[in-house]
């Protein structure tokens, strides 16, 4: 039963999206515990790039989240130490073709009408934002918003900011209810913990979440891999990525997918992605998808083909079907949120994600329209 030493929320899951969660929780003046049975960190929020990204979103609702949350990225880099590695060093999309290069005319026309800045590239341009790239490409367009963080240390830092309680390593097991089907907590492996909400942001492990509390949430991995270089001079000076990378992130294909994603960091390495497919929880290195990064990458980058790639890790984006994030109460289990299935954008829809729920928990006006997250679109008796 709930004591005195008893926190406002819960949060369940130490990734980004959690750390957010408790952040924003905190500051509207509630106590919150956070649970994860790894680190912080350590599910899909480790093992991403850290992309914040407009320049990849058609105007909607995801869009409206993340026009919300790069404001609110902005702000915390001025308030979370400067080690999350914040970087506004935009984003660059480029065009192999004509016909390319006039869909992504038109794709950022409509952007621009939502809200997004893009600066049209000519090809005999390209080489002034970007000196190694490949020759012969039709043009591109420049995001000045999109920017980038070291993902693992924001969560850590957003978690430290807010106070709460960590107990990691300790798995939920189940989702305590009243005699009304009200939560008033989880039992994890180590105790019972009481709090009258919890939020479930579990990343991947959302669906499974869903269903200790007797609801369907059809949240399903889709992996990916990320090859690593040596570290090096600023070769790469903007995130880059081919048109095609735009229809990967919006397909609901389960086969593999691969488009060439290359960035760099203040570190040093060039990170190079981006592969999709649906394979379960299986982490199995796939040299197929390996081989199509590296030969993508070098293809845009030539200078890359004389570059080691000294590592390479697997990660699994939290996908729903209409590719929207759940965001919000769950209309059956009274004090449970959702607040997962961000796909590959949970690292920079985050904040938004976070400021939602902290003004749901509240009773505060949320800053858009909520209805496009609603977890009842997907939400039934399991």
């Amino acid at each position: 039963m709930p004591t005195r030493n008893s926190p406002d929320l819960i949060v369940v899951g130490a990734g980004v999206v959690g750390a957010a969660c408790a952040y924003y929780a905190a500051g509207c003046g509630l106590s919150v515990t956070v649970i994860d049975r790894g680190p912080v960190a350590g599910g899909t929020t480790g093992a991403g790039e850290g992309n914040l990204l407009l320049s990849d979103k058609e105007p909607g609702p995801e869009l409206e989240l993340a026009l919300l949350s790069t404001q609110l990225w902005q702000k915390l880099a001025d308030q979370l130490p400067p080690r999350i590695e914040y970087e506004a060093k935009g984003g660059l999309v480029v065009a192999s073709d004509a016909a390319r290069m006039q869909a992504l005319r038109t794709f950022a026309t409509a952007q621009g009408l939502a809200g997004v800045s893009a600066h049209e590239v000519p090809a005999d341009r390209l080489h002034d934002l970007e000196p190694h790239l490949a020759p012969g490409l039709a043009g591109g367009f420049r995001y000045p918003q999109d920017a980038q963080v070291q993902p693992a240390l924001a969560a850590a830092h957003l978690l430290r900011a807010s106070g709460a309680r960590l107990r990691l390593g300790e798995e939920v097991t189940g989702i305590l209810t009243g005699s009304h089907g009200e939560v008033r907590g989880v039992r994890t492996t180590a105790a019972d913990l009481h709090a009258p909400y919890v939020v479930n942001a579990a990343g991947v492990w959302g669906g499974e979440l869903a269903r200790l509390a007797g609801v369907d949430l059809p949240v399903l991995p889709r992996r990916g891999f990320v090859l690593v270089t040596e570290p090096l001079p600023r070769v790469v000076r903007h995130k880059v990525y081919a048109a095609d990378y735009v229809a990967d992130v919006a397909s609901d294909s389960a086969a593999l997918q691969t488009s060439p994603v290359v960035e760099g960091t203040p570190s040093g390495p060039v990170l190079i992605g981006a592969s999709r497919e649906r394979v379960g929880f299986d982490r199995t290195l796939s040299t197929r998808a390996l081989r199509r990064l590296a030969a993508q990458a070098t293809a845009l980058f030539p200078v890359l083909a004389r570059v080691r790639a000294i590592r390479t890790y697997a990660g699994f984006r939290p996908y729903l079907p209409d590719h929207l994030p759940a965001i919000g109460p769950d209309p059956q289990v009274p004090g449970l949120l959702h607040a997962c299935g961000h796909e590959g954008a949970g690292i920079g829809l985050a904040p938004a994600t976070g400021l939602l729920i902290a003004r749901l928990l509240t009773g505060s006006e949320p800053p858009l329209d909520m209805a496009p997250f609603a977890p009842d679109r997907f939400l039934s008796t399991a």
